[in-house]
């Protein structure tokens, strides 16, 4: 009885110190057992493989007539749900993190990240329109066919800005609040050891399509040292976590492997591609991560177009 009762002592004492370290807004049950939140990462899978990787497929596989060059494509009308659906995702996630976030950081990430992905949208949309022209993505705006002659130059520098805009500025905008929501999301993903919880068996599902996701953002997106510093910092946050005797829980360990495996995707894909000099061309620096779809243009839809 005694004994019982010095257990349940014991627990409570973890249990309060857990939630002093990690600033709990409720203290109940739920957050001394966490739950994988499996409603919410379903829907991120399916909104970023159906609105995002999906949609520049979707573009190029419906009939032009369907979506005229000077009309907004179906793939526009994906970004534009992918624009809403996501930040919603974002703000669900983060009511439902055991640790209380500062409310001015997330809503100015939820803002930048908004506008980033509008600007893209827009570039994006057009990018697209001259890939069915015969753009090759990859070549530099200045080396493309169907730019490189244009009259009077000054367009050509038009289609610069406009490169710049979607790949430099939208990106940046888009994915630094991206990834710093789920790392501040993380931050609050931690249990004590004797409360550790395993993933589930829907998480490992869930684990494949949500790492290739990430390999295609860090990949498309040309984001690969923003991706690495975020990893790095999951890292070191769980090691110090680990010293206070708390572990990640079953929604830490999902982002954790699935950052993971994604990194390992990543050192594949550039293995892969290590000699192609005709993307080592456009893809100059140390840090040498060709684009997805700038390989499609070069080995698939051209060389199916020759043959």
């Amino acid at each position: 009885m005694h004994a019982s009762m010095r257990k349940r002592q014991s627990y409570a004492m973890q249990s309060s110190t857990f939630l002093s370290r990690h600033g709990s807004r409720d203290m109940d049950s739920s957050l001394l057992k966490p739950k994988f939140h499996l409603d919410l990462w379903v829907s991120f899978t399916i909104q970023n493989w159906l609105l995002d990787f999906g949609r520049p497929i979707v573009m190029i596989i419906l009939p032009l007539e369907w979506f005229p060059l000077n009309r907004p494509s179906a793939g526009d009308y994906f970004h534009m749900a992918y624009n809403i659906i996501t930040p919603f995702l974002l703000l669900k996630l983060i009511e439902r993190s055991p640790k209380t976030l500062p409310h001015a950081a997330v809503y100015l990430c939820i803002i930048t990240f908004v506008m980033g992905a509008s600007i893209h949208l827009v570039g994006d949309s057009i990018n697209h329109r001259l890939l069915l022209s015969g753009y090759q993505l990859h070549l530099s705006v200045r080396e493309n066919p169907i730019i490189k002659n244009l009259q009077p130059a000054s367009l050509i520098d038009s289609f610069e800005l406009l490169y710049y805009y979607d790949e430099k500025l939208g990106h940046s905008m888009w994915y630094v609040p991206f990834f710093l929501i789920l790392f501040l999301y993380f931050t609050g993903c931690f249990t004590h050891i004797k409360e550790e919880k395993r993933m589930p068996l829907a998480a490992w599902f869930l684990l494949a399509p949500s790492a290739v996701y990430y390999w295609y953002l860090i990949t498309e997106g040309q984001i690969f040292i923003l991706f690495i510093f975020t990893f790095f910092a999951m890292t070191a946050t769980v090691m110090h976590q680990k010293r206070k005797g708390f572990v990640p829980d079953s929604n830490g360990l999902f982002l954790l492997y699935s950052f993971s495996i994604a990194l390992g995707l990543v050192s594949i894909w550039v293995a892969c591609l290590w000699s192609d000099q005709v993307l080592r061309k456009k893809y100059r620096g140390v840090i040498y991560i060709p684009e997805p779809w700038a390989f499609y243009t070069l080995h698939i839809r051209d060389k199916g177009a020759s043959a």
